[in-house]
């Protein structure tokens, strides 16, 4: 198991600012701009986007990665906002977000996607992280799904964040629904009908079609609006990613390198993590479960959003989430 990222990728990631004008958030007091990191020629060229949003005040950020077929929307999404946007939420309890389109999503460059790993990922991430550091006296990392894990392999590695939410992936993997997935729910991006955005190779998929429910919602309570606004923003993943996600970040105790506080955030019915047969958790069992692959952390704790499939800040009870994360960093960060 490799002990750290490849030397050239974390050593290139050289970081440009450009900042243009956006809409200030819904947050009081809270100013928003873009921000277009720099990739090296080794990655094929390109920018990693990313917008960030300051409340007046604030000393800690939130740098925030999205799941597979995700892109920065998911954070901060524009249905009924006030209950979706995890980004709102955030701000208006006082902390900045740093919210992502990874590498080949969003408005970041379309990379070749045999060249877009897990680990390439988190070495783009460490170099936000890194600008971040020269802004905030707090950094904080929150992923969902696959970007929780490359948010693990960034936090083993670097070792350079105050806090860590994974949400939506655990160790134990419902290798099942996992590989219905990928057979029955996927698709190359440029074969898929109705998929709008471009820039995509035979290698980066999205859902099919009208799956987008059975994908990451099923079988939780959603909002069939959410779904339907969900089918329309979907994004695309790196098939590449996947080899370092699940073999190093899910299947392996690479974890315990971890020293930040941690919380686990799940859906009591995601599918591809809570269970192999009720797909339901439990706080408690979160705990007992990735206690062992987060030994070394400094605090581990964990939440249950109750009726929520594998897309938690979709869920009608989102805002439950958002509580809970802002008083676990209260807590973890006080101080």
């Amino acid at each position: 198991m490799p002990s750290r990222a490849p030397a050239f990728v974390a050593a290139v990631l050289v970081l440009v600012l450009s900042s243009f004008a956006v809409p200030a958030s819904a947050a009081s007091g809270t100013s928003c701009r873009d921000l277009d990191l720099a990739v090296p020629e080794a990655l094929a060229g390109g920018v990693v986007h990313g917008t960030l949003c300051v409340p007046a005040g604030a000393r800690t950020v939130l740098v925030l990665t999205p799941g597979a077929t995700y892109n920065s929307t998911y954070w901060d999404f524009p249905y009924q906002p006030d209950r979706y946007s995890f980004t709102r939420a955030m701000n208006r309890a006082g902390y900045a977000t740093m919210n992502l389109d990874l590498l080949g999503t969003g408005r970041s460059s379309k990379n070749a996607g045999p060249l877009l790993t897990s680990t390439v990922e988190a070495a783009a991430v460490h170099q936000v992280v890194h600008r971040m550091r020269g802004e905030f006296q707090r950094v904080a990392l929150a992923g969902h799904s696959l970007g929780s894990a490359i948010d693990v392999l960034e936090a083993a590695t670097y070792g350079d964040v105050d806090a860590l939410l994974v949400s939506g992936e655990e160790h134990r993997v419902n290798l099942a629904d996992t590989a219905a997935l990928f057979t029955t729910d996927l698709v190359p991006a440029p074969l898929a009908p109705g998929f709008t955005r471009t820039g995509y190779d035979l290698t980066e998929l999205t859902t099919v079609t009208g799956r987008r429910y059975e994908a990451f919602h099923a079988p939780g309570v959603v909002d069939p609006k959410v779904v339907e606004v969900d089918e329309q923003t979907k994004d695309a993943f790196a098939l590449a990613q996947a080899p370092d996600a699940i073999g190093i970040a899910i299947l392996t105790a690479y974890s315990n390198r971890i020293t930040s506080p941690v919380l686990i955030a799940m859906g009591q019915r995601d599918k591809y993590f809570c269970g192999f047969v009720t797909a339901t958790c439990t706080t408690t069992g979160v705990l007992a479960d990735e206690g062992p692959y987060y030994a070394s952390a400094r605090s581990l704790d964990a939440f249950v959003l109750p009726t929520s499939g594998h897309d938690l800040t979709l869920s009608p009870r989102a805002p439950a989430l958002h509580t809970a994360v802002t008083n676990w960093l209260g807590r973890v960060l006080s101080g």
